[in-house]
């Protein structure tokens, strides 16, 4: 969508929407044609973000040498792209102190380790911790994750550099895009509690992870205070 396209109004498209359901009151009806201008107006709202997120100037250069655990042995940054030119990175809670890995990263994982197949038709797409590879790599067959990729970040000083810290227990969802020899950093999720709104986690937008969006379809919703446990 670009600013020569011309587009209809939400509400004139909204009013194009054939749907209606068994029983339905003239209330539902009103109010559900209300909600479908909203969510229509979302789903551009969410396009124009990436058209932002895409047009960003170049990132900044990686210079350093950062090394990484693989079940092969060791790697630098440039082998995780593959035969692709993006590389996405998620720093997952998993550090030697952690008995299981967090609940929430595992939750994302989940949902991720089906969908990587297809995500890997287009851009490399590798998960990294900081417990060594074959603790990592144990945690993965116990959770049943066949179509990811999992590195060890041994030294932190990967981690430091695009988690803010060494601590193992700081994630980061990280894009970086390699054009020749040359990489860059392209995108990294930011923010925390201080950019949260009351009453709410500071959850990304879109979201990541399948489970909430389903939720946010249900009337119970997601909750103020309940997440996903590792085990039923």
């Amino acid at each position: 969508m670009t600013d020569t396209q011309t587009i209809k109004p939400a509400k004139d498209l909204a009013k194009l929407n054939p749907a209606s359901f068994p029983n339905e009151s003239d209330e539902y009806r009103r109010a559900r044609n209300e909600l479908l201008v909203e969510e229509i107006e979302l789903r551009r709202h969410i396009w124009r973000v990436g058209e932002m997120r895409r047009a960003l100037p170049p990132g900044g250069e990686v210079t350093a040498d950062y090394r990484f655990e693989g079940p092969a042995g060791e790697v630098g940054l440039d082998d995780l792209f593959g035969d692709k030119d993006t590389l996405i990175v998620y720093s997952m809670m998993y550090g030697p102190e952690r008995e299981k890995g967090c609940p929430m990263c595992s939750s994302l994982i989940d949902s991720w380790d089906g969908e990587a197949r297809h995500i890997e038709q287009r851009a490399a797409l590798v998960v990294i911790a900081r417990s060594p590879i074959n603790r990592i790599l144990d945690y993965a067959g116990e959770r049943g994750w066949t179509g990811l990729k999992f590195y060890s970040d041994p030294s932190g000083d990967f981690w430091e550099d695009f988690n803010d810290s060494r601590d193992a227990d700081t994630p980061a969802f990280t894009v970086f895009k390699r054009d020749g020899n040359t990489i860059r950093h392209f995108y990294s999720a930011e923010g925390g509690m201080n950019i949260a709104d009351p009453g709410q986690d500071p959850h990304p937008a879109p979201e990541w992870n399948p489970l909430w969006i389903l939720l946010d379809m249900t009337p119970e919703g997601r909750g103020e205070d309940w997440y996903p446990k590792l085990d039923d």
